[in-house]
């Protein structure tokens, strides 16, 4: 196993792809085996096949790091007090996560050998605007994987050419550059993306306004590194800059349901979901969404590929919302919750459409399929998932695959920008009351909870809190605890260690009215972080068999050397 992933991180990080061949793209492509790399890219159309690729395949393989990153670490998602991601004994021989690595460079390789064919291959008859979009468009997944890898392993080494390296012969001699280098690497990326990319692009294709929304996102984030305490002001300034932009020019609103906003028929093209993974159920591996399989109760979809009866949502998160399990009467005055997890009693009428909708229960009798309702935590996932194979075929026009939804996966949706914007002006202060911060939080909370009242004044508690409820299950929260931790690692730890990651007992029996509430006892689990380290991932170790020089200290990145 090894000796292939060392293979495939080679070829992640050396080869010049030809990545008309791969996996099958989001949209229209061509046929395998059809081109060569010298007699592709010589019309619009071939240039934008080429970029297809770049919304799905490279990206497979960090689907399930991405759940376990950004929501098990979180404190979102539960899937055993013992898991290594949720107990944070993460180490470097983890699968998951040399899966999640190879792919982020992966993404990296494809990006580099689109940008680098469209400058060089690209035939007189494609035209500028092309040109420009098809780069614009690699270069803001190329800045989207560098933010994955700064978050996740601080300083990581910067491959800005694969044939350079590759002409150099450096490939396994690379130093980890720093992170301020990373982090500056991603902000001049994202500024020339901006400077190619249209104002309106294809639906669901990036544009403009997806870069200036990730480019906020990077300011943000920024900000915290290397400080004490407080912000980088300038960095902060640049976070509400480039949020406004989105915000105010880009013409998109809120989508007013917000469980609309993952379902392939109103969610897979919505202008709120302004950078996307675009999956397509196939026959070609790697082109699907899969996370179905993994969150989905058994046999939920109809075809023997679900295996999530025993993950789901924290007792935390449902703390956070206000609705826990261990109370049979839903509150559910926060529409977010139910769109984001299901809980005894909740109905789901685009769930199992074919006989009537799907109701969570723990009475395996009435569960068609023989689905299961037995998380420890009383809650199961809804985001990520389609339903059966009819459901997928009301919704797409035609059934899933075994593991494989057409479902788009959203990394960033307009409501992040409006919190960016808010906490950006909240800044180094404790409170604040500006009124666009107030008018663009309160837009998010009542679409929520539509009877909230307005919040007149801010602090970071609430917002970072209101990220959470808006966000959880999407693979975000997580680079929330990164940020804070960059300049208050005190709090960012304090807020982990408080966070209830166990499980209940008797809920099934409790819910057949078998015995009573008092019986529901605790299963309590938190964790004990004190150590910084574990708000950085340990590099795979066949990262490091390959590349030893990865351990060396990280160097300065010759900025010289990129051209803009």
């Amino acid at each position: 196993m090894k000796t292939i992933n060392k293979i495939r991180k080679i070829l992640a990080l050396l080869l010049i792809l030809l990545v008309v061949g791969a996996c099958e793209e989001f949209l229209d492509r061509p046929t395998e085996d059809s081109y060569t790399i010298d007699s592709f890219y010589k019309t619009d159309e071939q240039c934008f096949q080429a970029a297809n690729v770049l919304y799905n395949a490279p990206w497979y393989d960090f689907q399930r790091g991405w759940v376990r990153i950004g929501d098990v670490m979180a404190g979102n998602v539960y899937y055993s007090t013992d898991d290594v991601y949720q107990s944070f004994v993460l180490t470097s021989s983890n699968a998951q996560l040399t899966d999640a690595s190879n792919s982020l460079w992966m993404v990296n390789g494809h990006c580099n050998a689109v940008i680098e064919n469209i400058d060089s291959k690209a035939g007189p008859d494609v035209s500028t605007a092309t040109k420009n979009t098809v780069t614009g468009e690699a270069m803001v997944w190329k800045a989207m994987a560098y933010f994955y890898l700064v978050r996740c392993w601080g300083a990581v080494p910067i491959v800005h050419s694969n044939s350079d390296i590759i002409g150099e012969g450096t490939a396994l001699k690379l130093r980890r550059n720093k992170v301020e280098d990373v982090y500056e690497y991603i902000v001049r990326t994202l500024e020339r993306a901006i400077e190619l990319l249209p104002e309106q692009n294809q639906p669901g294709r990036i544009n403009k306004y997806s870069a200036y929304a990730l480019l906020s996102k990077v300011y943000l984030t920024r900000s915290g590194w290397g400080e004490s305490g407080t912000r980088n002001q300038e960095d902060l300034d640049k976070a509400k800059e480039y949020a406004a932009k989105v915000i105010y020019e880009s013409g998109v609103t809120l989508e007013p349901v917000y469980s609309d906003l993952f379902r392939i028929s109103t969610g897979n093209r919505n202008p709120e979901n302004l950078l996307s993974w675009h999956w397509v159920a196939s026959d070609q591996w790697c082109s699907q969404n899969t996370l179905q399989s993994d969150l989905s109760l058994n046999n939920f979809t109809g075809l023997a590929d679900s295996w999530g009866t025993w993950v789901g949502p924290t007792i935390d998160l449902q703390r956070a919302f206000g609705d826990t399990a261990n109370n049979k009467v839903r509150v559910n005055t926060d529409v977010r919750r139910k769109a984001t997890m299901m809980m005894y009693s909740d109905h789901y009428p685009y769930f199992w459409r074919n006989s009537g909708g799907f109701t969570a229960t723990w009475d395996d009798d009435n569960n068609v399929a023989g689905a299961t309702f037995g998380c420890g935590t009383g809650a199961n996932c809804v985001k990520h998932i389609v339903g059966n194979t009819e459901d997928h075929a009301a919704e797409y026009g035609s059934p899933s695959l075994r593991m494989a939804t057409s479902l788009s996966t959203a990394l960033i949706r307009l409501a992040d920008v409006y919190l960016i914007y808010a906490e950006a002006v909240l800044g180094n202060s404790a409170s604040t009351s500006d009124p666009q911060a107030l008018a663009l939080f309160n837009a998010v909370r009542q679409r929520g909870i539509p009877t909230a009242p307005d919040e007149t004044s801010l602090t970071f508690e609430k917002i970072f809190k209101e990220r959470r409820l808006e966000l959880a299950c999407e693979g975000d929260n997580w680079y929330d605890f990164v940020r804070l931790h960059y300049y208050n690692p005190m709090l960012a730890k304090q807020w982990l260690n408080n966070q209830e990651r166990g499980s209940f007992n008797n809920l099934k029996p409790y819910y057949r009215d078998e015995v009573t509430q008092g019986d529901v006892t605790l299963n309590s689990f938190k964790v004990n972080i004190t150590d910084d380290s574990k708000f950085f991932l340990p590099f795979p170790d066949v990262d490091i068999s390959l590349n030893p020089h990865l351990m060396d200290e990280p160097v300065d990145f010759d900025f010289g050397s990129i051209g803009y």
